[in-house]
């Protein structure tokens, strides 16, 4: 049994749709199970009509969700045909029809609460699993949908729900295995879930990866595969280095790494329930099928190029902690943490020093409260519009010279922090946003130049 995931690039539209049934009817034999997300750009419209709604602006969120509903139904009569879109015309109406609803009464409170706003985002991938099952079964594939609210079972932290592993494994027995051997192709939304009370939750953007991992594990697959429209992971981001190469295998460490420093292919969650269950994750181009993509496992062949990657993370903002006489005082820091626990912020980087600590977080509406809570405790600063660049790679550590070596490249560039040493297979510092596209491109000259074929194309 496989799992096989489909971003929202990979089902667009009714072409791309028609793309992926023809890529899971040569895997009917490996008994697949399907994770789609929403279609393309459906989630960033649905944001901006739920913030409308919530703004008293109720005909702009009612017009944009027009526009998808004439988009889905074009593509549906696409899809299907008129004869055969009758039912699901139904369906797909039913769906906006509660969606302009809710978009009304989230208009008539005059407030967006995040789990309104849970709600409203769960509609991409309601309708686009509902549409793809249609496109299968039109195509001689015997699909079934399955609503993820029914299997991803997760508490009650609306817009970051995190996901209740033991209760999802027990539906996933109950609910999608029996599918599963009766021969039939299970269908699911990636990216949504609900509580045990039914009520509609998210677990963070892109968190389709995440759901079909969680599938994946569950139902203990012999691989995973993320099907999206770049040809697996590469060295860098293409759009900065067009003569980025593609990394045909990569440890899950490594892979881990990368995604969570910005590399955009991979949900940063996406390979820890992989990993427990030691399961062998494929990232492959629906628009490319043909291509090998990139095989992510536990262990990868050791590599004459020192670095797999080149990442950079943007939006980032360091605070500075300053408190001379409080620094090394017993349970300092773990004040200094247990703020950004209670704000439920995460932090990348640390740095410190005789008598200050550094750190960097994602940029968010959250930071003044943090910093005037830190304040009780000492001096404080922030700064945003910074970027976080990661180098990733297993023989960073038996390998003299690596940092001489990178810091020359950025000789005139000014590095704000620098961590190596809790990861062994990363450098990691942090720039200016508006240097990240010079310092990567100079990276990946100075360590790229020349690559290893067993691992790179």
């Amino acid at each position: 049994m496989i799992v096989m995931k489909f971003g929202g690039t990979s089902i667009e539209n009714a072409t791309a749709i028609d793309r992926v049934a023809c890529i899971v009817k040569e895997r009917i034999e490996q008994r697949p199970v399907v994770v789609v997300s929403a279609m393309a750009k459906v989630t960033d419209t649905l944001v901006a009509m739920s913030k409308a709604a919530g703004s008293d602006q109720r005909d702009q969120a009612l017009e944009l969700c027009h526009g998808l509903r004439e988009r889905h139904y074009a593509a549906a009569s696409e899809l299907l045909g008129h004869v055969n879109a009758a039912e699901i015309y139904s369906q797909i109406k039913a769906e906006f029809d509660s969606l302009d609803d809710l978009l009304r009464g989230i208009s008539a409170v005059g407030e967006l609460t995040p789990r309104s706003t849970d709600n409203v985002l769960s509609y991409g991938e309601r309708i686009s699993s509902l549409m793809v099952t249609a496109a299968f079964a039109v195509r001689g594939i015997d699909s079934v949908l399955v609503d993820a609210r029914d299997v991803m079972i997760t508490d009650n932290r609306h817009t970051h729900a995190m996901p209740q592993m033991d209760v999802i494994g027990e539906r996933l027995r109950e609910r999608v295995r029996p599918l599963i051997e009766a021969g039939r192709i299970p269908v699911m939304g990636g990216f949504i879930g609900a509580t045990p009370e039914r009520v509609s939750t998210t677990i963070g953007r892109g968190g389709s990866d995440f759901s079909a991992a969680i599938v994946g594990a569950g139902l203990g697959a012999e691989k995973i595969e993320i099907w999206t429209d770049v040809d697996g992971m590469k060295t860098t981001d293409p759009n900065l280095c067009p003569d980025a190469r593609r990394i045909k295998v990569i440890s899950f460490e490594e892979a881990a790494e990368l995604a969570y420093f910005g590399a955009k292919v991979l949900h940063p969650a996406t390979l820890l329930p992989a990993i427990q269950k030691n399961i062998t994750v494929y990232v492959l181009n629906s628009r490319n099928p043909k291509n090998e993509g990139t095989r992510i496992q536990s262990r990868a062949p050791k590599s004459r190029n020192v670095f797999k990657a080149v990442a950079a993370k943007k939006r980032i903002t360091v605070i500075e902690i300053v408190a001379a006489r409080m620094l090394m005082a017993h349970g300092f820091l773990k004040s200094i943490f247990e703020i950004f626990d209670r704000h439920r912020c995460p932090v990348d980087v640390v740095s410190t020093s005789e008598v200050s600590v550094s750190l960097t977080v994602d940029s968010n509406e959250a930071i003044p409260a943090i910093a005037a809570d830190l304040q009780h405790l000492a001096d404080v600063k922030y700064e945003g519009r910074k970027a976080i660049v990661c180098l990733v790679g297993e023989n960073i550590r038996g390998t003299s010279g690596i940092a001489a070596k990178l810091f020359s490249a950025l000789a005139d560039i000014n590095v704000r922090m620098i961590s190596q040493g809790a990861s062994e297979i990363n450098i990691t510092f942090v720039i200016d946003e508006d240097d990240v596209p010079e310092a990567v491109r100079r990276l990946h000259d100075t360590f790229f130049s020349e690559v290893d074929p067993e691992v790179f194309e």
